[in-house]
């Protein structure tokens, strides 16, 4: 190790802190080790519908959207998220360009009217992201149809303009009848069209199939024209078994289909933290399995997402639906490996409580499943809104960046070791990457000064980076003292790797200090 101290009133010269360094790249194929880069999928939604989180009005302007946006994005930078599931179908209108349904009612007040001056949110979300190393997973409601409030329903609205596929429930929700060929072939082609035509990282439901009762007045789905049809048909199920093989049918649909389009693209599903009462024995709560006619059991015994995010919105000591008792039982379902990213609850309390059970419950979910430990937090507006919660993140958990994990090893690709230009001045080095930046997710700088290593996340939007050939520190020389002493360690080693969209990181490119 190299290190030289001083007080901190004398100056040296910064050509003495580099002398006798030169650099070279090495091509070798090499064996070295880079140290260890923490892996943890650390996301939060951003949900639109009823302008939840954003827009926070429907009377913004562009430019005022694009400012909440970028506020948005850059509080998860700050505090070393590295994705967000923003919610781009709220009631069957896109936020976004789309000719196959209107433009939403929660941008501008009027479905089917664009923002003016035109914009699309989507591809204006997906790039401030990725400017800011954090994956974008677009969130979707497939049968959804119209929400209480997402004002009148418009000529635009596929209530009207799909009426064949819809029903219109009690409470003044409309839902696509999930049973019906038409509906499957609509959602599937919506979030087709988005996977094809926007570079995201991933596709996203939550917990809505077949409605809540409460939205029915908590009478029965209205499907019997269907339902009267299959039996016509011979059908031999029953009509909750038929109703549930109709929602199994269109998930493993679209996750085959976005495996085939863009297998780098991760499918995540968020149902209802309850599978049903008494599984495991403590649990008790809703029944989806019987209520919404969702069987999340059944997708991720069979491997049909990349990653399961059971909404876990309840404390540790809740007894009646524990979570860790609730993690506990969904990772034992997960026989095939999946990544298991619990949905938690950060805006449950306040103050120090509320910091509290956030960081309990992610260091839970990382000690129950620490090969890919991740959480996603509901919702943006409880980290917005306490300085107290973001401190405790970037105190303890979230104190250093973070990769996300690497998908299960059937999707996973081979990254090649990155292509490096450096160039070096008297006091630092710049590195230039010579990469397409949509085949990269991110790419790491590690560089050891005397005995620390440092490891930096770069995002696939910036290319260039500059390392200083030495660091500056503060020792405190004794106890009840004034005195420091400014401590200067030169850089020893530097070493560059890529992490290619399936997460996989590259063997090393060494940049030799000598």
């Amino acid at each position: 190790m190299q290190k030289i101290t001083l007080t901190a009133l004398i100056l040296i010269p910064l050509c003495f802190a580099i002398s006798c360094k030169t650099i070279n790249i090495t091509a070798t194929d090499s064996e070295t080790k880079t140290p260890a880069v923490d892996r943890e999928f650390r996301a939060a939604w951003v949900a639109t519908v009823a302008n939840i989180n954003w827009p926070s009005s429907r009377d913004l302007t562009s430019d005022q959207q694009k400012e909440e946006a970028i506020a948005l994005l850059d509080l998860l930078q700050k505090t070393n998220y590295n994705a967000v599931i923003f919610q781009v179908r709220p009631q069957s209108d896109a936020l976004y360009e789309s000719d196959l349904e209107p433009w939403s009612y929660f941008l501008t007040g009027k479905q089917g009217e664009a923002p003016s001056p035109y914009y699309d949110p989507l591809q204006f979300w997906i790039d401030e992201a990725h400017k800011r190393g954090l994956e974008l997973h677009v969130w979707l409601n497939p049968y959804r149809a119209h929400h209480t409030a997402g004002g009148e329903v418009s000529e635009y609205s596929v209530a009207n303009t799909m009426s064949d596929l819809v029903v219109e429930l009690e409470s003044g929700f409309y839902w696509f009848d999930p049973s019906k060929k038409g509906t499957q072939d609509h959602a599937h082609d919506v979030v087709m069209d988005i996977v094809e035509r926007y570079d995201i990282d991933g596709v996203h439901f939550d917990d809505y199939f077949y409605p809540y009762p409460a939205y029915n007045n908590d009478k029965d789905f209205p499907d019997d024209d269907n339902w009267n049809l299959y039996l016509a048909s011979g059908g031999k199920l029953n009509r909750a078994d038929w109703r549930r093989n109709a929602v199994d049918t269109f998930v493993e649909r679209m996750y085959h289909s976005i495996k085939k389009e863009k297998p780098y693209v991760k499918f995540g599903l968020s149902p209802f933290g309850v599978w049903r009462p008494n599984h495991p024995t403590s649990i008790s709560g809703l029944d989806q399995y019987d209520v919404l006619y969702a069987d999340a059991k059944k997708w991720l015994n069979e491997g049909w997402v990349d990653y399961f995010s059971p909404q876990l919105y309840w404390p540790i000591n809740q007894i009646p639906q524990s979570f860790p008792v609730l993690l506990g039982w969904w990772e034992s379902q997960n026989t095939k490996g999946r990544d298991l990213w619990p949905g938690i609850n950060i805006g449950k309390y306040e103050g120090e409580q509320q910091v509290d059970e956030v960081i309990n419950e992610i260091m839970i979910t990382r000690g129950m499943t620490p090969k890919s430990p991740g959480t996603i937090h509901w919702s943006i507006a409880p980290l917005v809104n306490s300085d107290t919660l973001q401190a405790g993140l970037l105190t303890y958990p979230y104190a250093t960046q973070a990769l996300v994990p690497a998908m299960s090893k059937e999707y996973r690709r081979k990254s090649d070791k990155p292509d490096v230009n450096v160039q070096y001045g008297d006091n630092s080095i710049l590195i230039s990457l010579n990469e397409e930046s949509e085949e990269l997710s991110n790419w790491v700088v590690y560089a050891r000064y005397g005995e620390k290593w440092q490891t930096s996340i770069k995002n696939r939007s910036t290319l260039e980076t500059v390392v200083p050939f030495y660091i500056v520190e503060q020792e405190e020389v004794a106890e009840n003292t004034e005195l420091d002493l400014e401590v200067v360690s030169l850089l020893e080693e530097l070493m560059i790797t890529k992490v290619n969209r399936f997460g996989v990181e590259s063997a090393p490119t060494i940049i030799e200090i000598e």
